[in-house]
């Protein structure tokens, strides 16, 4: 074991770069008087240099805290100190001798006190997240699920395939649910619904949310219909001001404008058609004009394998103008740009250019 407590201090020794004794003496540190400067502290150049050793420690300014003399340690408490480690003794255990050690070192170390602490550096680049609903979910369902599931639905609603699936019985059913939930929201808002205007307002309403929302139901495969052809045209393709209404899923009131769609075919296209189709069917939903956008260009995407795809929506939300800030100018405008129209800065110019949007 000795010999193992030897190699020990040895390692230590080499990496203190000290030469320590038996007899606890410990290296001088004093050096030979030398005029300062504000920046070169006790010594040339900021070194200060061991009259008994060519070792240079970095000097530092005599305020700072690490300027304090450093107590070198000696060979016998190198050696208790490798004996404690390998005993697993944590040091700790004599509470009077560490603090007659901890008393002895501040008495060696005369430093100054500050007249301020310095605060603490801190990383530009790390701030704390806030708590927002984006940072509870691990990742969008709409970029982690693929745009088109086997049976062709696309990012179908929870509930889509039991509608799709639903006998005539339990649409019926379904219908008569949101006929009774419209009745009591009017009851409650003080109206009186046996009245002329409003006794079939909640049949109305129930048949018009279904067709608001009937594009969870519809199969990707009957709106592209095999409109897929071949043909040797690399070029860009551009059909814009498709006019979509949807309902924004915040408050449940509409919102619409003109979808613009272009591609660059890679020896695949799709009737023209089936781009205003694409549109139709992804906007009758409960949207968010940003998620709409996204859809529209991954699923064409997954259907030609085009080398890139462009879509851009310009709308007004009647959240906005209706009610809230009550803004009636307002246009928002999104893009989502894939393949070479992300990647190539002249073609999506020449996409933006051909819309007059740049």
């Amino acid at each position: 074991m000795k010999d193992t407590i030897d190699k020990d201090i040895d390692k230590r020794l080499g990496q203190l770069n000290i030469n320590g004794t038996s007899n606890g003496s410990t290296v001088p540190t004093t050096t030979p008087h030398i005029p300062s400067t504000p920046y070169t502290p006790n010594g040339v150049n900021g070194m200060l240099t061991s009259a008994s050793s060519s070792t240079s420690v970095l000097g530092r300014h005599p305020a700072s805290p690490l300027s304090r003399p450093v107590r070198t340690a000696s060979h016998d408490e190198l050696f208790r100190a490798s004996h404690d480690s390998l005993n697993g003794n944590n040091g700790y255990n004599d509470e009077n001798e560490n603090e007659e050690d901890e008393l002895e070192y501040e008495q060696q170390s005369s430093v100054p006190t500050l007249p301020y602490q310095p605060k603490p550096i801190r990383d530009p680049y790390h701030y704390r997240p806030f708590s927002t609903p984006l940072n509870t979910r691990p990742a969008s369902p709409y970029t982690l699920n693929p745009p088109i599931d086997a049976d062709g639905l696309s990012w179908p609603s929870i509930g889509a395939r039991r509608r799709i699936d639903s006998t005539p019985e339990e649409a019926a059913t379904r219908q008569k649910k949101i006929e009774d939930a419209i009745r009591t929201i009017l009851v409650e808002l003080g109206e009186d619904v046996t009245r002329e205007g409003l006794i079939r307002t909640p049949e109305r309403y129930a048949k018009a949310m279904l067709f608001f929302t009937k594009g969870y139901e519809d199969n990707i495969k009957d709106v592209i219909n095999q409109a897929v052809f071949e043909e040797d045209h690399d070029e860009m393709v551009i059909v814009k001001d498709i006019q979509i209404y949807s309902l924004c899923e915040h408050h449940l009131v509409p919102f619409y404008g003109k979808v613009h769609i272009g591609y660059i075919p890679n020896k695949r296209v799709l009737g023209l058609s089936k781009l205003a189709r694409l549109a139709e069917m992804y906007s009758r939903r409960f949207q968010v004009q940003e998620r709409l956008t996204k859809q529209i260009a991954l699923a064409l995407s997954q259907i030609l394998r085009p080398r890139g795809v462009a879509v851009v929506i310009e709308a007004t939300h009647m959240c906005m103008v209706s009610r809230g800030i009550q803004k009636t100018g307002a246009i928002t405008s999104t893009s989502c740009m894939l393949g070479c129209f992300r990647s190539q800065q002249k073609t999506r110019d020449e996409f933006l250019a051909l819309l007059n949007r740049n």
